[in-house]
């Protein structure tokens, strides 16, 4: 089962990390032809170039809808990569007290921690199918690019349902170790194996 759900919190990952590459390409693209289109329109390369300038700046200029694409990329992007990192236990720790408690005291934390993250996770992913739902039902569009907005919400509960059922699946096993007193994923915070 772990290697199923490491499978799935991984391939979620890499595809998150593609998007957001992608997202970041277009941004410098679209700051390039933003700057690019400034140069063409300005006074030196009007006086020197007239005809190559107001060429270039049909041809030249920033990407239409960039930050549309980037809000919805994004968002999917932050639902991809919630899976590896709860998986992981990648989340941001502070452990100066923890680290004085007794092994047993961690482990109900780290139980109840992954219980709260698992409800957190589940209640972001039916408010977002709820807000899908809706979205899709409205009709609602973006403003320059006029996609449907519904997509936007759909990519990111994918990424949600996905981070829920990893959230699940870690709040079990957490709380199977807590019961059990027997470690199923090693991660470092344990200590040595």
């Amino acid at each position: 089962m772990h290697k199923l759900m490491m499978g799935l919190a991984r391939t979620m990952a890499i595809i998150g990390g593609m998007v957001l590459s992608l997202l970041i390409i277009m941004t410098c693209l679209s700051i390039v032809g933003r700057l690019l289109n400034g140069v063409f329109h300005g006074d030196i390369m009007q006086s020197i170039a007239p005809g190559f300038s107001d060429w270039m700046i049909t041809w030249v200029g920033p990407i239409n809808g960039d930050f549309e694409l980037v809000e919805a990329g994004v968002a999917f992007a932050i639902f991809a990569f919630i899976p590896l990192c709860q998986i992981s236990a990648g989340h941001a720790a502070v452990d100066v007290v923890a680290n004085a408690f007794p092994r047993g005291v961690n482990r109900f934390l780290r139980m109840v921690t992954e219980i709260l993250f698992a409800a957190v996770l589940v209640l972001i992913a039916w408010r977002l199918a709820a807000g899908t739902i809706s979205k899709f039902g409205n009709g609602e569009t973006s403003f320059l690019l006029e996609f449907k907005v519904w997509w936007a919400f759909g990519a990111s509960l994918f990424g949600a349902v996905i981070a829920a059922v990893l959230g699940l699946y870690m709040a079990a096993v957490r709380t199977y170790e807590f019961f059990t007193g027997r470690i199923q994923i090693w991660d470092g915070v344990e200590g040595e194996q």
